[in-house]
């Protein structure tokens, strides 16, 4: 059995981003996430602004110990993240670990 998701650590990654398949396969060990426009992407909503920047700031400690930084739209009661790899010009693992760890403290 392999490790999961959530327990996993960020690597740099170069070469090809992950297929479809791949994508697909990872999709069902993340809760709430969808491949959009490149990237994988989630909306959480909040009962006001004050847990939303709460959620903010620990996607941030997250993003920053893993070293792999997301796209965020913030407001009032809601944030959308948005996960992809620079580096090979799409999605990789590290967005996969990212969204489950996301996943682990949004439970």
């Amino acid at each position: 059995m392999s490790t999961p998701l959530h327990l996993q650590r960020c690597q740099h990654q170069a070469g090809q981003p992950l297929d479809t398949a791949e994508q697909a396969d990872l999709l069902k060990q993340v809760n709430g996430w969808a491949v959009v426009d490149g990237s994988l992407e989630r909306r959480f909503k909040f009962a006001d602004f004050h847990h939303t920047m709460a959620f903010v700031d620990a996607v941030a400690w997250i993003a920053n110990e893993q070293d792999h930084h997301p796209d965020m739209a913030v407001s009032y009661n809601l944030c959308t993240l948005r996960w992809n790899t620079h580096s090979v010009n799409g999605l990789s693992i590290n967005d996969f670990i990212c969204a489950a760890r996301v996943d682990a403290l949004a439970s």
